[in-house]
């Protein structure tokens, strides 16, 4: 059993309290959901899967080659040990902001303006989601945003970590990405619609996310809720897999909330 689906095309339509409380369930038993026709095209979230590949092909696939957790799996195979490699996730990941553009990959076609584009949508569909949430708990229209900008006169931190997960080839001694519980508040995420990885922690039991073309998950973590990926090695040792976390951390004054926005992607490796 996958988690729930919710259309979010219907919170402006004729069942719009059935939405949300649809959405007010969900939050309150399950913690995630995914979202579909949310508003954003699919035109712009395939430019983001085609530039989030071309980049780190281009430009970190051969420093990956060399990371820690190659290195850790080399050494292991060079001393013919069996073991796995344990606290290391295999994963390439830069992060992206409005603080860092000299820090932005450059060499490949289209990847900022793609990528500034993806953002300002994330952002607005992530401030759309608090409202929702402001409106189920009774609380004044922008309330939640509000508490992460910390002020009229504030704004949150809003980041985008790129991460990527490459094929691996020797899948039985590694994990794409351990168990983890992510910081914040909200989490979007845009898996990937081709290969099945991603699954949540519910009542003691993992639970798939069942991939949706251009389907966003939306994860609530006011409760912390475990995640985990396993595809790369476990489910797809030839393909390789990219996720991008858009995130708002809380202004440094009010805490350390923060909400965030994800997509995860395993196009198919050669």
């Amino acid at each position: 059993m996958g988690i729930p689906v919710v259309d979010f095309s219907k919170i402006d339509g004729k069942e719009r309290a059935d939405t949300l409380a649809l959405i007010d369930h969900y939050c309150q038993k399950w913690g995630f959901f995914q979202l579909i026709n949310h508003g954003i095209s699919d035109d712009l979230l395939d430019r983001v899967k085609k530039v989030a590949t071309e980049c780190y092909k281009l430009e970190r696939e051969a420093a990956f080659k060399n990371s820690k957790p190659v290195q850790l799996l080399n050494e292991l195979l060079r001393k013919n040990i069996d073991d796995k490699i344990e606290n290391v996730d295999w994963e390439d990941v830069f992060l992206l902001s409005d603080d860092n553009g000299e820090e932005w990959p450059s060499k490949t076609p289209g990847f900022i303006e793609t990528m500034k584009e993806y953002r300002t949508e994330l952002k607005k569909l992530g401030h759309r989601v608090m409202e929702i949430m402001d409106e189920n708990l009774d609380l004044p229209k922008g309330y939640i945003k509000n508490a992460f900008d910390g002020g009229v006169d504030n704004a949150a931190f809003f980041g985008t970590k790129v991460s990527h997960y490459p094929p691996c080839p020797h899948p039985e001694k590694v994990n794409a990405l351990r168990a983890h519980t992510d910081a914040g508040g909200v989490v979007l995420l845009f898996q990937d619609d081709v290969v099945k990885g991603l699954q949540m922690l519910k009542d003691g039991v993992w639970t798939d996310v069942q991939p949706l073309k251009n389907a966003i998950v939306i994860i609530r973590f006011f409760k912390q809720w475990k995640v985990q990926e396993y595809f790369t090695p476990s489910c797809a040792p030839k393909r390789w897999a990219k996720e991008i976390n858009c995130f708002f951390l809380q202004s440094i004054t009010q805490g350390n909330h923060s909400t965030c926005s994800t997509i995860a992607r395993s196009p198919s490796g050669e």
